[in-house]
């Protein structure tokens, strides 16, 4: 048996790598979005300081596991086999929450991950022992609640702080710089650039550094003892050193921003590497103690006492997981993925938005722009001017490319670093994930990046993204609670199955988000160029092939989706129409998306073309979305009338609508051909009209048949064909004016 869970040891390690691989990609986010969003150096050296920064903070780290060793569970009112079961339901957890996260582009807690699954997984055990021994052993003494709380905190704590204090000192600084930062910052250069680099080294001795390998007691005392003079003495060398730097035309923020990509990646890496490598670290442990001392009694009875201790990880797993970390970060697409959400919401400029509206973000714009209507009219009308003049975007200096500019990255990075160094000096719990993102959506608001324009989706995305944080918390919980349960009863055959599970689980997100990138790769690029490029022509051009790619596409998407539907519903095959309608709700929330992208692309174009364009655009939108609609109206009925296992459709009916059916595919074929090259526009107009007065005559029939119909039974199913017909005409018609839009389009 020891056997056994030696192989489970080895397992464990195996999904770590994942977990490693999985959580950089996820925290990436924390330090990479600030000089990514501003364009501060290349990706490749932005990537090469980072990859440095984490190198270093994972080999220095200390190696304190207590969280995964002790934090959580008491370890020594549970056995070997219990103490495994819940390392083990926490791993599989882990890999299958972050891997989620990932693939949907939203930045989580690791640590919040991490404390919530072991949380769960020895509340389960506990239960179970609880009960077991009828009482005598209770949650108070298994269960460390305190670590929870300041986890619970935490998280209260870093979204409010951080958000506000963003915002305060992004508007602070803009109203002293304004969005033409060089020619007031030759004043402040050196108070700047020092204030900015005391705060990341205040940040490095404190967060990054006071817990490192190589910090004896007698450093840190010194270092406690000292560090008000050692933070004047980096105040007033980095002050003189920014100053004499500038004068050389140097840019100084962009120095101070790498620096703080270094400090917060460094950070990242020494203080977080626990919540990717303490749960094997401490199954090793456990398994190293039970073949030391253990075997006599048994792994059933065997507690361990041992992991009260202190751990001392050896330095070859610092500096593994260090290498793994760092290919992970350098090759990891995920990554970009979740650092692309957070420069997406708190970029500049209006664009391509990654979150739809909600009821709850429109409240709260309305809300605030009521809050702010108040403040202006509070206001004396020359501050408010003033105030005004500050924030004049025409002055805007920023890298081409950019979401935002050097200065606001130095502000991300500066603000958050003072503040998780200020959290952790007071013992206050700040998650950096919660501080680096609230800080960059703070700055955002007070940059007035969010103006109506763009709002409501900015604030459904970072509500989202917080949701997604507390979600975060009750699905590791719960999972993981879930997991060791079944574990615990099926024994070695639930943990294999369960791991296997996990590993189909990653290979098919994977091998999903890797279709999907590869689909929206070509959209993005083509839509990044219409949105950068000065040539108003070639903004059109490019634009007019964008929308004309896009109705291509959902023609297309249309023909198949009314054949799957029909012979779905002729064959009732539930499954089929289930599917589709999923399918088909997805296609109308990505063709919207779609289709605000093409309505910021005419704001690119030439104005007298925009207003030309623009009539003919919105036909041939809203008759494409249509078509969407018509398949949805048909769809839902039709899906209803098998779930309740109602009269299948007559065979006269059958053969009635399939050749309509046909009909219709072959005009939609002609349709795309239209889009692509070119048709007789008369004759296809003449075309889609005898097919309607085709369609129409059928309907008559079928009014005439159900007129004559003496078995009421086929009611249900008469009135349901009666609306395939109608919708099969409507969207004929449709057809015919997306035809007409579509032909002005490609005229102009």
């Amino acid at each position: 048996m020891e056997y056994v869970y030696l192989g489970i040891l080895i397992f464990i390690f195996c999904l770590a790598i994942f977990d490693l691989i999985i959580g950089v990609s996820n925290d990436a986010v924390n330090f990479l979005n600030s000089a990514v969003g501003a364009k501060t150096a290349s990706f490749k050296v932005i990537l090469l300081l980072a990859a440095i920064g984490v190198f270093f903070g994972a080999a220095t780290s200390n190696g304190m596991m207590d969280v995964a060793r002790h934090g959580i569970f008491q370890p020594q009112y549970f056995t070997f086999v219990e103490i495994m079961c819940i390392l083990m339901a926490v791993m599989v957890t882990d890999v299958i929450l972050l891997d989620t996260f990932n693939s949907l582009g939203m930045p989580t807690s690791t640590t919040v991950s991490l404390v919530f699954e072991l949380l769960g997984g020895t509340v389960a055990l506990a239960m179970l022992k609880s009960i077991a021994t009828e009482g005598e052993l209770t949650f108070a003494q298994m269960i460390n609640t305190d670590k929870v709380f300041t986890v619970v905190l935490g998280i209260f704590l870093s979204i409010a702080i951080a958000f506000f204090f963003g915002m305060l000192i992004q508007w602070l600084t803009r109203v002293l710089f304004t969005f033409n930062y060089k020619k007031n910052l030759k004043w402040f250069a050196g108070l700047f650039g020092g204030i900015a680099t005391t705060a990341i080294i205040y940040f490095m001795l404190f967060k990054g550094l006071k817990d490192s390998s190589f910090m004896t007691p007698e450093n840190k005392a010194w270092i406690s003892e000292h560090t008000s003079e050692l933070l004047a003495y980096v105040f007033v060398g980095s002050a003189l050193l920014m100053q004499v730097l500038h004068w050389c035309k140097v840019n100084i923020l962009k120095v101070i921003v790498l620096m703080g990509t270094f400090a917060l990646a460094m950070a990242f890496a020494g203080n977080d590497l626990v919540n990717f490598i303490g749960i094997p670290l401490t199954s090793l442990a456990t398994y190293q103690d039970y073949m030391a001392n253990g075997q006599a009694v048994g792994m059933d009875a065997f507690t361990l006492e041992s992991l009260n201790e202190p751990a001392n990880t050896p330095i070859v797993f610092l500096l593994a997981a260090g290498a793994i970390m760092v290919f992970a970060l350098v090759t990891s697409k995920k990554a970009r993925n979740v650092i692309n959400t957070s420069i997406n919401l708190s970029k500049q400029d209006d664009g391509d938005e990654m979150f739809g509206t909600s009821r709850v973000a429109r409240r709260l714009v309305l809300t605030f722009n009521s809050i702010a209507n108040w403040f202006i009219k509070i206001t004396p009308e020359p501050v408010a001017l003033w105030i005004d003049k500050r924030f004049n975007k025409d002055e805007m200096i920023m890298e081409k490319g950019a979401a935002f500019d050097q200065l606001r990255a130095a502000i991300n990075l500066v603000v958050a670093a003072l503040l998780v160094a200020l959290g952790t000096s007071l013992k206050l719990p700040l998650s950096t994930t919660f501080v680096t993102f609230m800080v960059a959506m703070g700055t955002s608001l007070a940059d007035r990046a969010w103006n109506r324009e763009s709002a409501v989706y900015r604030v459904t995305g970072v509500v989202s993204v917080i949701g997604g944080w507390f979600i975060t918390a009750g699905a590791a919980f719960i999972i993981c609670f879930v997991v060791a349960l079944l574990m615990h009863w099926g024994g070695i055959f639930a943990m294999v199955v369960l791991s296997i599970v996990a590993i189909l689980i990653l290979i098919n997100s994977n091998r999903r988000y890797n279709k999907k990138a590869k689909e929206e790769k070509k959209d993005d690029k083509i839509f990044s160029e219409i949105v950068t490029t000065d040539d108003k022509e070639r903004a059109w051009a490019l634009l007019k092939g964008h929308v004309e790619g896009n109705i291509f596409t959902e023609l297309e998407f249309v023909e198949g989706a009314y054949t799957d539907f029909l012979e779905g519903f002729i064959n009732e095959d539930r499954r089929t129409l289930t599917k589709l309608y999923r399918t088909i709700r997805n296609e109308k929330e990505f063709f919207k998306t779609k289709r605000r992208k093409e309505i910021t692309g005419l704001k690119k174009v030439d104005t007298v073309v925009a207003v030309q364009a623009g009539t003919w655009f919105h036909i041939a939108t809203n008759n494409t979305s249509q078509l969407i609609y018509s398949l949805r109206r048909v769809l839902e009925p039709c899906k209803d009338h098998i779930d309740n296992n109602f009269n299948p459709l007559p065979q006269d009916c059958i053969e009635e609508i399939r050749p309509l059916a046909a009909k219709l595919t072959d005009l939609i074929e002609k349709e795309m051909n239209l889009v692509k090259t070119s048709v007789d526009l008369s004759a296809h107009l003449k075309e889609i009209s005898a097919y309607k007065k085709e369609v129409s005559a059928a309907m008559e029939r079928h009014i005439n048949r159900m007129r004559s119909e003496q078995d009421s039974s086929n009611l249900n199913i008469y009135i349901i064909y009666q609306s395939i017909l109608q919708e099969t005409w409507q969207m004929a018609d449709t057809l015919k004016h997306l035809a007409r839009a579509v032909d002005k389009l490609k005229s102009l």
